[in-house]
């Protein structure tokens, strides 16, 4: 499973590494989705707690592309 974090949308509500601290890194500056901008893999055995994330998520910025 794949996902991609809208760089433009995140907004850095953190909610996403809330429910998937596995998947989801958090900048440590300014609390935005580390990743965003980019699509990342999912590690085996995280897609439910990856999922649970991206619907956290107020502004829809994380979507399975995979």
């Amino acid at each position: 499973m794949r996902v991609r974090i809208d760089g433009e949308n995140c907004t850095g509500h953190g909610r996403c590494a809330k429910y998937a601290p596995n998947v989801y890194r958090l900048d440590e500056i300014d609390g935005y989705n580390a990743d965003r901008g980019t699509t990342i893999t999912v590690p085996e055995g995280e897609e439910k707690a990856a999922t649970m994330g991206m619907k956290a998520c107020p502004e829809r910025a994380i979507t399975i592309v995979s």
